[in-house]
């Protein structure tokens, strides 16, 4: 069955794929075309492997020569999301997910741009790399086989993106421009750099709290303007601290 392209009413562009340290340049080519399929353009690469130009790569991407082509480099993940609004990691193990379904809803009903983020094909994302992420993502399988390769996992996230767009209301109101992940981190650190000094942080370990305020902010998906009104509480709380607590007590 063929699927009309042309009503998908989720932007695509609005969609990033987002694939870290992946092992093998024909994974990267098959996830291409998965991309391709569902009507998505956008890869980014955090630190790709070498031979991407390959025979193998170039032929396993066909009819996909563009997403491939087009594919942007980056050197760490908070860099490849940093304009994106939902950052979605994806793990097999992960207990506290979203399944692919439920992704695709909420990217829908919030606008912006979406980070879809897939880690190396044998070990997954660090827990580093998902406490950067909104949300997790687990694709449901059967227990006998669980694991998908990469590009089955891409192609089934991309899909539900894909149906999400097509179910979309054209008369959805418009809202307010969301914040971006980049914006987000940039926030939390301008509310750490208060929060320590006053003590609600730990100087030595602040990153729980902090990690629990960052899935707040993100299931809040605040608007750029409540960023902003957020990092001027933070600026005011800074300066209140400096009038009670000695400059170097967040140092400590």
């Amino acid at each position: 069955m063929l699927l009309d392209s042309r009503v998908f009413a989720m932007e695509p562009a609005g969609v990033v794929i987002v694939l870290v340290r992946p092992r093998r340049a024909a994974n990267v080519a098959a996830a291409c075309r998965a991309m391709k399929n569902m009507g998505l353009s956008e890869l980014r690469l955090v630190s790709p492997p070498p031979d991407l130009g390959s025979a193998e790569s170039r032929a396993l991407a066909y009819g996909a020569w563009e997403v491939l082509d087009g594919a942007t480099a980056f050197p760490a993940l908070a860099a490849a999301v940093a304009d994106a609004t939902l950052v979605a990691g994806t793990s097999g193990k992960a207990s506290d997910t979203w399944t692919p379904r439920l992704l695709a809803r909420q990217a829908r009903d919030r606008g912006g741009r979406v980070a879809v983020v897939f880690g190396p094909e044998a070990s997954g994302l660090t827990s580093e790399e998902l406490r950067l992420c909104h949300v997790t993502v687990r694709i449901p399988s059967d227990g006998a086989q669980p694991s998908l390769n990469l590009a089955q996992a891409v192609l089934v996230v991309a899909y539900e993106l894909f149906v999400a767009g097509l179910e979309s209301s054209a008369e959805a109101m418009p809202s307010a421009p969301a914040a971006t992940a980049g914006e987000l981190e940039a926030v939390l650190a301008a509310l750490k750099s208060a929060l320590v000094p006053l003590g609600y942080l730990n100087a030595q370990n602040p990153e729980p709290i902090l990690g629990e305020l960052r899935a707040l902010l993100a299931r809040a998906a605040p608007s750029r303007r409540e960023i902003e009104l957020l990092r001027g509480l933070a600026r005011q709380l800074r300066w209140a601290a400096s009038r009670v607590v000695p400059a170097d007590a967040g140092d400590a």
